[in-house]
Parts: C-alpha cells; structure tokens; sequence
C-alpha cells in the first residue's frame, strides 16, 4: 500500500499512483477524502483507503467512490453504518487500533467490542485491521517491540473469536527498513518510496531520491562591498560581489529558515544563499562561480556534477525534517516526470522527478 498523502510527499500523487499502479503496487494511502477522490477522478481504480478520518459531510461522497475508511470509534461504526445503509452500499472500513500513537484508533481493550460491532452490521465490511508505529527507528526503538505486543495481543483473540477479516498491516518505512515482524499482509511505505530515509537507518544508502527541485537565474548584480540584500537588510557584503536572484521561494519549496544559511548548486559548485528568502524570491551569492549569466540552471534539491543536496542536507539546516521539505514545494511549481532507464519487467520504466520553476 504506497502511501501518496500529501499530494505524494510533494512529488505529484496523480502522476505518482497511476505509475505505482504500473508497477504493481496493490492499494494506496491518503490522508484525506479529497486527496482520494483526486485519484479516483484521475481514473484510479485500486483500492484507496483513508488513513486518517474524515467528517460527516465527506461520508456519502466517500463511500459513492468506493473509498475505504480507517475506523476509529463506536460512535463513527454507527454512522458509517447508517450512512451506507441509506446508500445502499458496503462501507469497507480498516479498524485503526492505537497501540500507543496517541492520536486516532480504538483502544485495545475496547477493540474486539469494536470488531464485533462491524461484524454484525449489515452494511460494513472489515476490509483491514492496523496500526501505527510511533517510534522513527520503527523496530530499533524498544517502544515498538511494546506496540507489536499489544497489537499481536489484540489479534490474536480476535482470530480465536472469528472477528478477523481483510488485511493486516503496520509496517511503515521505518519498520520496513528495520525489518519489524511479522509484517503481516500489507506494508505501507511513504517517504522511503520515494527515495528519501533517515540516514542511520539500515538501507538508507541504497535509496535514490526520485525529486530534483531546479530553477534558474533571472537576475544578476554586481554590488559593492557594504551592500545590503533583501528584507531587513540582514545580509551585507564583505567583499565585492555578485548577486543572482532566482524566481523561487518559501512558496515553492526553499523553506524561510534558509535565509542567510542555506545553499544551492550553480554550475556545479555552491553558491550561499544570502539575504531573507521571500515568498516568490531567493536572493544568493555567485562570487566565486565563474562564468554565471542569465538562465543558469540553479539546483536547490538534487545533484549537479559531483555535489548534490538532499533532502535531508536541506532540512538539518533549516532544523526540520526531510518530510517537510519535500511536502512543502507549492502547487504552482512545475512538475516533469522523466523515465529511468533500469528497466522493470513487465512494466513501464520507473519514472524520476524533478521540480523545476
């Protein structure tokens, strides 16, 4: 089960699961009803299941599209019951048993009142049972081992009571890459599919992230040493120096927290990032970049010669975490979809990513 929430992690969720689909991948993830009935206006036909939930007024489009549904408490049984009763449908729904996340599920003590619940109702069906792992070293933090319990617990009465149907799954990208068991039916693989994994986690340096965030210089100036750049005038030159302004910002993907500490690559070397990013512009220092001019290809995310800048590069400096930056490049950043050339048996080539704006 990929997941493709938040728009794929950045990289395109339509373009992302028709290819997915392509290559095998069984069922999808979102996080929203919007997010699935997305696809299933872009002609997506596997199963989709809502990870999260949704309200009220999301039930009977949801279920018009057949849409699965994490299911989290008696009171939203009774509902989705009485909803798809109304329609005349089968609500396919995955019992969400919180093991210790925290934040959405059914407790376990409570879960098998819960499963018997959707057993005895007319219009639902279980299509899954699930959890989700806290810990971001999934089986290397001890804290899963206790969660696997609870959960392992909870199934295993439910088997010996008949209540069990659909697939199991728990195993998200941490736990996939730490080799959590039993792994049980279905994985559920997000930011690792594309490429992007914390680096001391086993396997992290197998992965090629499929993302290439680019722009371009539109803009060049020499300025004199004492000059200042930017809001706030919090960048003065030292020296001086030659300005390149790139059509790219904080709405595009180059996170705020990288005015005056960030980097990019321009001709294969790196140039800083000087002055405060804006929304629609990114002011850097091309000093020492011979030769630059007008419509370089300027690399924010992604590799140009023998440098690159991950994900992960980009989120240590503006302290967050390899997710956001991916999730944060705006809408109005173009995507282009290229072919891999590893081919895959049977199926179309593996498609890689780059941004551009």
């Amino acid at each position: 089960m990929l997941v493709v929430k938040a728009d794929a992690y950045g990289h395109g969720a339509v373009a992302i699961s028709h290819h997915a689909v392509r290559c095998g991948v069984e069922a999808l993830g979102v996080g929203t009803c919007s997010e699935a009935l997305e696809l299933r206006q872009a002609g997506i036909t596997v199963p989709i299941l809502v990870l999260g939930t949704i309200v009220d007024e999301e039930v009977a489009i949801a279920l018009g599209h057949n849409v699965e549904l994490g299911l989290h408490s008696t009171d939203r049984q009774q509902m989705l019951q009485r909803a798809a009763r109304r329609m005349g449908v089968r609500a396919r729904v995955h019992l969400n048993i919180d093991t210790g996340m925290g934040r959405l599920g059914v407790l376990p003590e409570r879960a098998l009142e819960l499963l018997r619940r959707i057993q005895g109702a007319s219009h639902l069906e279980l299509a899954g049972v699930m959890t989700h792992i806290t810990a971001t070293d999934g089986a290397l933090d001890p804290q899963t081992a206790t969660q696997a319990h609870r959960f392992e617990e909870v199934l295993k009465r439910a088997r010996e009571q008949r209540l069990l149907s659909g697939a199991i799954h728990t195993a998200n990208s941490a736990c996939i890459f730490t080799g959590l068991r039993p792994i049980y039916d279905f994985v559920r693989p997000g930011i690792s599919a594309y490429g992007v994994l914390p680096s001391h986690l086993p396997g992290a340096e197998l992965l090629r992230p499929a993302l290439a965030l680019r722009s371009q210089v539109i803009f060049l100036k020499d300025v004199q040493r004492g000059a200042t750049i930017g809001y706030g005038s919090t960048w003065q030159a030292e020296r001086n120096s030659r300005i390149a302004t790139l059509p790219v910002g904080y709405d595009d993907g180059v996170p705020w927290q990288l005015s005056n500490r960030g980097r990019v690559l321009v001709r294969s070397h790196s140039a800083k990032i000087v002055g405060r990013v804006t929304m629609d512009y990114t002011t850097i220092d091309v000093t020492d970049v011979d030769g630059v001019s007008v419509g370089d290809v300027v690399t924010l995310l992604g590799t140009d010669g023998d440098k690159s800048i991950t994900a992960a590069d980009i989120a240590a400096d503006a302290q967050t975490i390899p997710y956001e930056i991916t999730c944060s490049v705006g809408k109005r950043v173009t995507r282009v979809y290229s072919s891999d050339p590893i081919p895959t048996t049977g199926q179309p080539s593996p498609i890689v990513e780059e941004q551009s704006c």
